[in-house]
């Protein structure tokens, strides 16, 4: 075995065969894991809610660069003024120094004491960004300037001026990759106001959820053919083919959604679906209809037929292991299957 370090000499063995040196990324890398730990501790000890009162216990400060920058003007500034005795200079440094500190009460009163307030998101498909809104409440009589707020951990920031006795919304975007319930992303606030010498910030925990809707499929092959009614009628449901089952001339009053579309765009004549016949057929969405193996892939058909039947004003179903959704139609029926979907 190769010793690392020699008796007596300051010999330094090198790496052993078939391994590599760790670069300086590998450094970096480091240091980012110890943030992305730090973050985690820290938001673990955060209590979960959806709004939140700035205190000085939860509103917290540092310098900036441009912080640190003035803190060794002002010390260059006070050696030089000592070293010749500048009484002109003495006054230049404490009053830098009396600005930075009055800067540093002011940022500290922009955060202290505001009411933020989130502003329950909309169900979203996977893949989407969702927006979600926070309403920054001040009850103070002077305006509260450069106020942001982000994800934690994200360089997008959106920025707004708090009026007195007012308020103002942001919308902050973030990603939701996967279906089901997802969490709100932890929030931070921060304000660099007025001089840019001291940060002041906060972290924020929401407890709001998101819905996430399976991302529909892009291509989706048409809708499946329906059921006949259990009272024994045997009327197929309308193709969404060239044919055009179930179609008659339009009527004035038609809903627009139960225009054949397309066969207006190709011969340029108005043709409703014809409600009648569509009573006497269901049509049923189930997974063993996709022609899909992937249980993921199963529900992204699935979301993507609930849009296109409730798009062509058909009433349908859903059919799940463990769950079964009558025939219907409407906005209320569509978010009915679609959270069956996201939750399955």
């Amino acid at each position: 075995m190769t010793k690392a370090h020699d008796v007596g000499n300051s010999f330094t063995a090198g790496p052993p065969q078939g391994e590599t040196v760790p670069s300086g990324g590998s450094a970096a890398h480091k240091v980012a894991s110890v943030g992305a730990l730090f973050q985690k501790w820290l938001e673990s000890r955060l209590p979960l809610s959806d709004s939140i009162i700035l205190t000085q216990r939860n509103v917290y400060i540092l310098p900036t660069g441009a912080g640190f920058m003035l803190a060794a003007t002002l010390l260059l500034l006070l050696v030089t003024s000592i070293n010749y005795q500048l009484n002109l200079g003495y006054l230049l440094t404490f009053l830098l120094a009396g600005s930075a500190i009055v800067g540093m009460h002011v940022g500290h009163g922009t955060l202290h004491g505001l009411n933020l307030s989130l502003l329950l998101p909309e169900p979203q498909f996977a893949g989407a960004n969702a927006l979600v809104g926070v309403s920054l409440q001040s009850r103070r009589r002077a305006v509260r300037y450069g106020i942001g707020v982000a994800v934690m951990g994200s360089e997008h920031w959106a920025w707004a001026d708090v009026p007195s006795f007012g308020s103002s919304t942001l919308h902050i975007a973030f990603s939701l990759p996967r279906r089901g319930w997802q969490r709100v992303p932890t929030l931070t606030a921060e304000t660099r106001f007025p001089l840019g010498t001291f940060r002041v910030w906060t972290v924020w925990r929401p407890a709001a959820q998101v819905l996430v809707y399976p991302a529909p499929e892009s291509a989706a092959p048409p809708l499946p053919q329906g059921e006949a009614r259990a009272d024994g009628a045997t009327s197929a449901h309308p193709s969404t083919s060239d044919d055009y089952d179930g179609v008659r001339a339009y009527r004035r009053g038609d809903p627009p959604k139960r225009i054949v579309w397309k066969k207006f765009a190709k011969a340029d004549e108005l043709i409703s679906r014809d409600a009648e016949q569509l009573q006497h057929c269901e049509l049923w969405l189930d997974p063993t209809l996709c022609g899909a193996r992937d249980p993921e892939q199963q529900l992204s058909r699935l979301c993507a037929w609930v849009l296109q039947a409730e798009h062509q004003g058909f009433d349908y179903g859903l059919r799940l292991p463990g769950l079964e959704i009558k025939p219907g139609s409407g906005s209320a029926h569509q978010a009915r299957c679609l959270r069956a979907l996201a939750l399955c």
